[in-house]
């Protein structure tokens, strides 16, 4: 039974206010707040269902009242445990269920109450809009509001008693307002649940938006975690708690048919993106055994192939994609292969091969957003104004920060492991992979810096971490002759002990921070800002350049995240420079699933 002590009574109190908690629900639905209970995003809440379209995941539950005198804080099987004096507190989410799990148990005689706060809305949706009353009806140990609404909300308690007691209080959202959004509203209170235990005893409390108005919560609970241990059986230490931080991403899509499945790319904000879920998927599916899993996301992502892409993401509330990607259509070859590797299972790309063969010609002959092979040297080149095509995505306005238009290293890496790839399940297009190596070899190694630039026509050279990629894939386009000094540059200016940075240190553009309101924020996105799923690219190309080094304290920093920022998971990204702080969403499937790869990997 993993278990991580993060809080104890004594330590500084900034980390009651900053170190932030999150349970998922199997369907993209969440709870989530920080250890002192204090809300300081507008995600935060004891209940975030995941709805279907057009509502997407909604805030239905914000923060419950209840303790203050918090003694520890602390994760067992990846779920969160408050200890206070005299009860000790948990939260669970039943795997599929759109409801939080509330338990109390008792260390000695107790009486207190519990108290729901209220303000429904989408989960992105601004926090400052006015109160308003909602209908309230009671029916035993049930408390409903919005009772014949369209999302009707039950509080379900096992003992105790509810009193209808209206109440309203205005809440400052301090991260909000850190990052430059609306950050002030109100929230609104329509009852109270009162209880009395005695020692030992124990009181469960379900908050849930489905019709049941009865449920056997402490049974659900127990369920959860039995769900959750068998998940980790086999495993141990970090590898242990990754594994249960990688089951909050794999989901079942709430708009599709039972058997979609896809990977929510972080929380709280994001929904499920291509790219992120290409790149995690052996982390979060393969190496942990889910075959099964992984085979239905990718039949999932190819239902929605258009003009030979993969949709780049579903936005929050809608079933169609948007399309704006050159990468993660050539990132879905990269997993599928790996899914037949590690599954011995060839069936999958028989089945999935018309849908292949489309994205290959697709890429060839050219489709949408400039996306093509240039027939002037058979490199692929992408661009369109006003988008970002490749992962570094960020825009201010209608400014895109990182443009990358034209050839860039990484989206060729990328075409020619894809190609070679088809070649290997076709026979076909080896050809165009041969000239495509031939030609990157000529114009992207820069002889003067050892290292390659990370776009040509037009050429940039600014050191980035793209040029990785040209070694760590499966079917590496770069001579090998040039791998070790291009994996030096990277380690010597890039590397961190979180990840690699996005851009060199010695580059005009750089920015030591992310942080600040949006506009200060995309600015440094892509400008030196730390990524951790980064991390292993470069560790499986340390293993090509010199394969017996020890790649283990390449990981070893990201132990103690796991109890900054999220709770037992891992961040987006961190500040270029010292102590690299943790910032953007506090919980990232690439980061967790890349972090865990490598360590399933190399032992």
């Amino acid at each position: 039974m993993p278990r991580r002590v993060c809080y104890r009574r004594g330590d500084p109190q900034d980390v009651l206010r900053s170190l932030e908690w999150l349970v998922p629900n199997g369907l993209g639905g969440y709870a989530s707040g920080t250890i002192a209970g204090e809300p300081t995003r507008r995600f935060h809440g004891a209940l975030i269902a995941a709805m279907p379209p057009p509502l997407g995941r909604m805030l239905a539950v914000g923060p419950l009242d209840d303790f203050q005198d918090l003694q520890e804080f602390a994760l067992e099987d990846g779920l969160p445990v408050w200890t206070y004096v005299g009860v000790e507190k948990r939260i669970s989410m039943p795997h599929g269920r759109n409801l939080t799990v509330v338990t109390y148990r008792a260390k000695k005689s107790v009486s207190f109450s519990v108290r729901p706060w209220l303000s429904v809305r989408k989960h992105e949706g601004r926090v400052d809009a006015p109160a308003r009353g909602y209908p309230v009806h009671f029916d035993g140990q049930v408390c409903e509001i919005d009772r014949g609404s369209s999302m009707p909300i039950r509080f379900i308690a096992e003992k105790g008693q509810f009193v209808e007691d209206k109440r309203e209080r205005e809440v400052r959202y301090a991260v909000e307002e850190a990052r430059g959004y609306d950050h002030q509203g109100p929230l609104v209170s329509p009852c109270e649940l009162q209880l009395s235990l005695a020692a030992g005893e124990e009181a469960t409390l379900a908050l849930t938006v489905e019709p049941a108005a009865a449920l056997d919560a402490a049974r659900l609970h127990d369920e959860e975690v039995q769900r959750r241990r068998a998940i980790v059986e086999g495993r141990e230490g970090l590898v242990a708690e990754l594994a249960l931080a990688a089951d909050a991403f794999v989901v079942r899509k709430v708009s599709g048919a039972a058997e979609d499945r896809t990977v929510i790319a972080g929380y709280h904000w994001f929904t499920d993106w291509g790219r992120d879920t290409m790149i995690s998927l052996d982390g979060l599916c393969l190496a942990r055994g889910q075959f099964e899993t992984a085979a239905r996301i990718l039949r999932t992502f190819a239902s929605h192939v258009r003009d030979g892409l993969i949709p780049n993401l579903f936005p929050e509330g809608e079933s169609q994609g948007l399309y704006h990607t050159a990468d993660a259509t050539l990132w879905f070859f990269h997993a599928l292969h790996r899914y037949t590797e590690a599954s011995k299972d060839p069936a999958l790309v028989q089945e999935l091969l018309p849908k292949l063969s489309e994205m290959v010609e697709a890429h060839l002959e050219g489709t949408r957003f400039g996306i093509g092979v240039d027939p002037a040297d058979g490199l692929l080149r992408q661009g369109a104004p006003g988008y970002q095509l490749t992962w570094m995505d960020a825009k201010v306005g209608d400014y895109v920060v990182t443009p990358r238009r034209g050839k860039a290293v990484e989206i060729n890496a990328l075409f020619y492991n894809a190609l070679r790839l088809y070649q290997s399940w076709t026979g076909k297009r080896g050809a165009e992979a041969d000239r495509l190596r031939t030609a990157f070899n000529q114009r992207f190694f820069d002889e003067r810096l050892g290292r390659l630039k990370d776009v040509v026509d037009p050429d940039d050279a600014s050191l980035r971490p793209n040029q990785i990629f040209a070694i760590s894939l499966p079917h590496p386009v770069l001579d090998e002759a040039r791998w070790k000094p291009v994996l030096e540059s990277v380690r010597r200016e890039l590397l961190t002990p979180v990840g690699l940075r996005s851009l060199g240190p010695r580059e005009p553009a750089y920015k030591p921070r992310y942080d600040g309101d949006l506009p200060t924020r995309d600015a440094a996105y892509h400008q030196g800002t730390v990524w951790a799923w980064l991390i292993g690219p470069f560790v499986d190309a340390v293993r090509k350049v010199y394969p017996g080094e020890d790649v283990r304290p390449l990981l070893a920093g990201f132990d103690a995240q796991l109890q900054t920022f999220g709770a037992g998971t891992l961040a987006e990204i961190f500040d270029a420079e010292p102590p690299h702080l943790p910032r953007g969403c506090i919980a990232q499937a690439w980061s967790v699933a890349e972090v865990l790869r490598c360590l399933s990997t190399y032992r």
